[in-house]
């Protein structure tokens, strides 16, 4: 019996490069955003606007939770100064009001982090689904961004490279993102809130 070569494995082609990761690219077909790829076939909006800071309702919702906190925390400091020697309820209660006052820092911390937050101005990529892209940069060049992008979609060989900035938001609930709607006339409206 003969022995029989391995078969070569074909070669291999060349392997593929990911667009860089600080930057937008339009290249066969896809909408590359820091790594992660749109189908430009699904894209079905692009615009800029000026993504401002929920300042007031953070500043409502600090007073809200504040003000409840403190509802428990002063009538629990005054209950352990009225009870003086008494070791087992200092044993309890200190801890409540350490927990408490925490908290109560806490929501400050909040509220003084989304008043404090900087207003950037950003270009929205939105899909036909869930997905959201948001990059900043300077106003002029997400404006042409906007333009670029839209015709890109309409142009299958386009190509486009760009570097922008990311967005460093932990809470978008923080911020007023999208459309507002105002509905006059009718009954029973309820109004859209974003």
């Amino acid at each position: 019996m003969v022995p029989r070569k391995p078969e070569q494995a074909p070669a291999s082609a060349a392997p593929r490069r990911l667009p860089p990761r600080e930057s937008l690219v339009i290249s066969k077909r896809l909408l590359w955003v820091y790594g992660g790829a749109y189908p430009l076939e699904n894209i079905v909006r692009v615009y800029t606007f000026k993504l401002t800071p929920r300042r007031g309702e953070a500043i409502t919702r600090f007073f809200k939770r504040g003000g409840l906190t403190l509802l428990a925390l002063v009538p629990l400091s005054w209950f352990l100064n009225e009870t003086g020697d008494s070791s087992d309820v200092d044993d309890i209660m200190q801890p409540v009001l350490v927990v408490l006052s925490f908290l109560l820092i806490g929501f400050l911390g909040q509220a003084l982090a989304v008043v404090f937050a900087s207003s950037p101005y950003v270009l929205a990529i939105e899909t036909n689904g869930w997905s959201t892209a948001l990059v900043t940069g300077d106003r002029h060049q997400l404006d042409q961004l906007v333009f670029e992008i839209a015709e890109a979609i309409d142009q299958p060989d386009a190509e486009l490279h760009a570097s922008v900035a990311s967005l460093a938001i932990t809470n978008f609930g923080d911020y007023h993102f999208g459309d507002s709607v105002n509905i006059y006339g009718g009954s029973n409206h309820t109004g859209v809130v974003k």
